[in-house]
Formats: structure tokens, C-alpha cells, sequence
């Protein structure tokens, strides 16, 4: 999706799952922790007053509408987490999982040699 979007100005906005059948209305956005770019956006279904998070990437707003590529059915499953708190590394790992989509690791620690001795260097 479009990163330059403010996200306060997805809440309120209509969606819509790949078919063109609307899912709801966004009534959050989440940032990633790191980068405080809108990651997920929580869409109140309408059933039983739920939120389904569904991920921003590779999600498009089009005419003013956000157009989720997934089945509502998939999006309808997906784990709720309850809006208006922090979403975990956890749960984005569930989410991420339950809609297929590759996560990438998180960069590796650098790699330091701890066994070498003070004073050290160079010997062979």
C-alpha cells in the first residue's frame, strides 16, 4: 500500500475483500513499532460488533476505499486480538501466518567472536 497515506485518514473508510464485497468500515490503524509505517488496519465487520485486523500490504485504496486481497470468509477468521491495544510480535506472527504471507526475519545479531583472548589478534 501507499506508505505517504496518513493513517488517520483510513479510519472511517469503507472496505472491500478481493471480490468486491465490502467487509466493513476501518475503525483502526496500527503502526509498525519500528518504522511507524501503518501496518494493519482493524475493520469493524459488523458482526457481533467485531474488529477483523487485516494487513495494509499488499492492500490498495482505490477511490477512497480499501481493497483488502483476500476472501471476506478469510478475513472473517482471522484472530481477534480485541482493538485499542498494542498488537504483540506474537500475534502479527499469527496474523502474518493466518493470511500466507512470508515474514521476514528479523535481522540476525551481529556475529562477534567472543572466544578470542585480549591481546590476541593476528596469532595464528
Amino acid at each position: 500500500m501507499q506508505t505517504d497515506i496518513d493513517p488517520r485518514h483510513l479510519i472511517g473508510r469503507k472496505a472491500y475483500d478481493r471480490n468486491g464485497t465490502r467487509i466493513g468500515t476501518i475503525d483502526e490503524v496500527y503502526l509498525d513499532d519500528a518504522t511507524g509505517v501503518p501496518e494493519w488496519a482493524a475493520i469493524r465487520t459488523g458482526l457481533f460488533s467485531r474488529d477483523a485486523f487485516v494487513p495494509l500490504e499488499p492492500s490498495e485504496l482505490v477511490d477512497g476505499a480499501l481493497h483488502v486481497p483476500f476472501e471476506r470468509s478469510l478475513i472473517k477468521d482471522a484472530p481477534d486480538f480485541g482493538v485499542g491495544r498494542h498488537l504483540s510480535p506474537e500475534q502479527e506472527l499469527q496474523l502474518y501466518h493466518h493470511y500466507g504471507l512470508d515474514v521476514a526475519s528479523p535481522p540476525p545479531l551481529p556475529d562477534r567472536d567472543f572466544g578470542k583472548l585480549a591481546g590476541q589478534e593476528g596469532h595464528a
